[in-house]
């Protein structure tokens, strides 16, 4: 039977094969979204099938027993799905929002595709795709340097490798590799269904049953160790960019930390919207863009202040970075500053609870990095409860300035 509370609007329950179910009652709502969790990233990649996670997430929308590639695309837009999915480092998430009264349609066409035949004679097309992406990504200054900062910062750790992997191994990606990966990869104990809206848990709960109760369950394999972040320089002499990208990470705060919320706060200051970083660095004309931002994951977080200057402004650019974050670092934030970042973050929030799709992607961070679905209310106190107090103790747990990592990349070759 479902694990339910009265007083919540999460219904949860566990199939026997080890699927775990979780669905949210939105009763104002008029439309239904739901989705497959699949713990699994780049960061379960093989270092020689770097790229695998993502490369197969494509594959998915491929075909299946029961449908083509083109009966699964027609079959989203005839129920009026807006769908997509995502690879990251550490998940991979396919979901679809539809009219409540198509959500069992839904259900069945997603839970189709978690059991894709991975069809050989479109290996080979997804391939390329896959590659074009790669070629597309390192054309973009910002995400180049992205990854080139995790590759120099977090060595001998699979986050050392892009999301979209490198075009050597995509370019000799063996599918039958990949497939016997994905059976382990995308057990059903390795993998959460979620559904938020309108619903009936129990009428979803049971459909989901018929449709799934037959997976077969696997081990997935152990999971990657956590990375150990170093400190010192890299560089990367690009000649086709004609800015440089500055780059500067330091440990955070883990995704369920109980600071993760006031990092979230910390990189909106320096570096977020009407930031300091903003004003000071951008405003006074060292650079066209400046910011920070928090990364996490659940045994790792990063602090990442970045910008895109021309390179001989590099050393200004990187001093004033400095010096933003020791200003903070020893003064704290202004009242004012940390009410405009809590009010921008509780907004945010907010609309994103309202409609079901976005309320789903709130849960799957929720289930994957905290173990449990959150109200909405109960990420806005998490919001509410950053102050000062917390501020300060959050940049003494994981200070912002020591040396750190720093990166450059572009037609300089800096830092020497």
């Amino acid at each position: 039977m479902p694990d339910e509370s009265t007083s919540s609007p999460f219904t949860q329950h566990t199939l026997a094969n080890g699927l775990r179910a979780v669905v949210e009652v939105m009763p104002d709502a008029d439309s239904a979204a739901c989705g497959f969790l699949v713990r699994t990233g780049s960061r379960d990649d093989p270092p020689d099938m770097a790229g695998a996670a993502h490369f197969l997430e494509h594959m998915m929308f491929k075909g299946t027993p029961r449908r083509t590639w083109e009966q699964i695309n027609i079959a989203f837009d005839e129920m009026g799905s807006f769908y997509n999915a995502y690879t990251s480092r550490d998940r991979t998430f396919y979901h679809g929002w539809v009219p409540r009264t198509a959500l069992e349609q839904q259900m069945e066409l997603l839970a189709d595709m978690m059991r894709s035949t991975l069809p050989p004679e479109e290996f080979e097309t997804e391939r390329n795709v896959v590659l074009e992406e790669i070629a597309m990504s390192n054309d973009e200054l910002s995400s180049f340097a992205y990854d080139f900062l995790y590759e120099q910062a977090c060595p001998g750790s699979s986050l050392a490798w892009p999301v979209l992997g490198w075009e050597s191994t995509i370019a000799h990606m063996d599918r039958d590799r990949m497939a016997a990966d994905f059976r382990r990869r995308y057990a059903p104990g390795n993998m959460v269904f979620l559904a938020a809206g309108d619903v009936d848990p129990d009428a979803v709960l049971r459909h989901l049953e018929s449709l799934t109760g037959d997976w077969q369950p696997a081990d997935p394999g152990p999971g990657s160790p956590p990375p150990a972040l170093r400190s010192g320089r890299a560089a990367r002499k690009v000649d086709r960019f004609h800015q440089q990208a500055v780059m500067l990470a330091f440990a955070s705060a883990p995704a369920a930390h109980p600071l993760a919320e006031t990092a979230e706060a910390a990189a909106a200051v320096l570096g977020g919207h009407n930031s300091r970083f903003y004003w000071n660095i951008v405003q006074k004309g060292l650079c066209t863009r400046a910011g920070c931002f928090h990364d996490d994951y659940a045994d790792f977080g990063l602090t990442v202040m970045y910008a895109l200057c021309e390179p001989e402004n590099c050393e200004a650019v990187l001093e004033a970075m400095r010096r933003e974050a020791e200003n903070l670092a020893r003064g704290g934030a202004e009242p004012k500053e940390l009410q405009r970042v809590r009010n921008l973050r509780r907004t945010s929030l907010a609309s994103e609870s309202e409609a079901p799709y976005y309320r789903l992607n709130q849960l799957v961070e929720d289930l994957h990095y905290h173990g449990a679905p959150r109200t909405g209310a109960a990420r806005l106190a998490a919001v509410d409860e950053v102050n000062d107090a917390r501020l300060e103790a959050f940049l003494r747990a994981f200070p912002i300035t020591q040396e750190g990592f720093l990166v450059g990349v572009g037609p300089r070759a800096w830092p020497e």
